[in-house]
């Protein structure tokens, strides 16, 4: 983390009262100055909350493997594990932590914390900090810590997302189609061209596949390459099914 990175008992809260809290490979704990932290690769930071799996727990935490970075990102719920397979699927996103930091601050009668659910890199180098909550599920001091995370965020120049429960219908094709993210399913290399090819303009999805080759074999590249967006669907309008209109990615018209 280079010189940013203070003895616990050394750093005091910046100008505007935060520090953030950071965990290493080796489990060892560091606070760092707001102001100090543009810089830092929090996209490769270690989780600084664990991850309990345990009967009666109420909710359902994971690992999920991120073709994005070619490793396990964390999740603590269903719900974040449909924002994470959609971070994997986001072709903006470059690199992704689960559990980054905490983010410390008094509220003028206590010391406070949170520790947001994601930080994600974009391909432009900006940050991503994302919280997820469904909107029934926000108490007041969930909504004050995320209006305090907005407020840090801002002032080192990171985005800020809260995020709630995903579109359905979106929600359930990205979870049929990150089946097949893994480079694995890209199959033969003609698989893929002849695919190019007979989709080189909007077309049906299952009878243009076919035209590629035996389904079998075809369509687990197709949904690859429809993971990977090169070819392209309207996801957010209508599950997957024989008739999608499937388009090369960038043609005029197609579907984003």
């Amino acid at each position: 983390m280079g010189d940013a990175v203070l003895a616990l008992d050394r750093v005091p809260a910046d100008d505007f009262g935060f520090t953030l809290g950071l965990r290493d490979a080796v489990g060892g704990d560091r606070l760092v100055r707001l102001g100090q932290c543009g810089h830092l690769t929090l996209e490769q930071a270690a989780p600084v909350r664990t991850f309990r799996w345990s009967r009666g727990l109420g909710h359902f935490p994971g690992w999920w493997w991120s073709v994005t970075t070619g490793h396990h990102v964390g999740y603590e719920s269903w719900l974040e594990r449909d924002h994470v397979r959609a971070l994997d699927y986001d072709r903006d996103v470059v690199g992704l932590a689960s559990q980054p930091f905490w983010l410390h601050w008094n509220d003028g009668r206590r010391k406070r914390r949170h520790a947001p659910d994601y930080f994600a890199r974009l391909a432009d180098g900006s940050g991503v900090v994302i919280d997820v909550r469904a909107d029934d599920a926000i108490e007041p001091k969930d909504a004050e810590a995320f209006a305090v995370t907005a407020q840090a965020c801002e002032q080192v120049g990171w985005r800020y997302r809260r995020v709630g429960v995903l579109d359905p219908v979106l929600a359930g094709n990205l979870r049929w189609l990150a089946r097949y993210r893994h480079p694995r399913c890209a199959g033969r290399a003609e698989i893929g061209q002849r695919l190019r090819e007979v989709f080189a303009s909007p077309a049906p999805l299952l009878a243009t596949a076919e035209r590629a080759g035996d389904r079998i074999a075809v369509l687990p590249a197709l949904f690859h390459l429809i993971w990977q967006q090169e070819l392209v669907a309207d996801l957010a309008a209508a599950r997957l099914g024989p008739t999608t209109l499937v388009t090369p990615a960038g043609s005029v018209g197609g579907a984003r």
